[in-house]
């Protein structure tokens, strides 16, 4: 075996080896803290998957030169995952394109804080930057109500909407006569949805302008779902996501776009 055919071996072998096990720690590690969506799970069973492929290499590639069909579809996969990546690299450029988190001067008749998820009875980490990048937009329309959109989370004994305004309240005194909660929503769909119900009753039009916050990941699929549910004058404040789970947010986020698409959700 020459010098350059080792090397060869060696470096793809090391690659995979490296980035599977930065893959699978980064969900080990989010999974202790009991936190389970696609954007965790895919990661660790790639991360599996490419540490296996590493350990094995010699024993796979041996086993598919004996079998010339299945290495022809081995390659095939791998020429389709290649492109997933790149789908998915176009998609993350995207989101890094829409974020935006400097605050429109504009006063807006409403604000609609989409839900991200509690903890123990306390706002996600992503949840609470939504709600601390919601305050400025409250301070600069006073008279704006606060729609705090989210349902009863599995585990959880109180809604997200409670927990939020309880938040809002603790954190940052913003009154409860401003606050409206619609604790119905399990997705962005009926968040907003669900709101307009709660914008008529306050006399607020779709028409009006609306800001709706939510994660800077989460603003484009928000956008494009509020487009098609009729709001027509929406601003939307993109929250800060926390650099532990920005990455598998991103993740999910694509396959959810990918849904919301199937499913006619914008």
């Amino acid at each position: 075996m020459t010098n350059d055919s080792a090397y060869s071996r060696l470096l793809p072998r090391a690659l995979l080896l490296i980035l599977g096990t930065v893959l699978l720690l980064d969900s080990l590690y989010l999974l202790i803290q009991k936190k389970l969506h696609i954007g965790i799970v895919l990661p660790l069973l790639i991360g599996t998957g490419f540490i296996t492929y590493a350990v094995l290499w010699d024993k796979i590639h041996h086993w598919l030169n004996q079998h010339i069909r299945i290495k022809r579809l081995w390659k095939t996969g791998w020429c389709l995952f290649l492109v997933w990546c790149v789908s998915l690299g176009w998609f993350a450029l995207k989101i890094h394109e829409n974020m935006n988190h400097v605050i429109d001067s504009t006063p807006v008749k409403a604000i609609i804080v989409l839900g991200s998820g509690v903890e123990n009875g306390k706002p996600s980490a992503a949840l609470a930057k939504r709600l601390d990048a919601a305050v400025p937009v409250a301070k600069i329309s006073p008279h704006a109500l606060v729609i705090l959109s989210g349902g009863l989370d599995f585990g959880e004994q109180e809604t997200e909407a409670v927990i939020m305004a309880r938040y809002l309240g603790q954190h940052y005194a913003i009154p409860v006569s401003r606050m409206a909660l619609e604790d119905q929503s399990t997705s962005t769909e009926l968040n907003l949805k669900n709101s307009k119900r709660l914008l008529a009753q306050h006399h607020i039009a779709l028409t009006d302008p609306v800001a709706i916050v939510t994660s800077d990941f989460h603003t484009i699929r928000a956008a494009a779902i509020a487009r098609k549910q009729g709001y027509t004058n929406v601003t939307m404040i993109s929250a800060p996501t926390p650099l532990l789970i920005r990455y598998n947010a991103w993740l999910r986020e694509y396959f959810a776009f990918l849904s919301g698409w199937v499913f006619n959700e914008y």
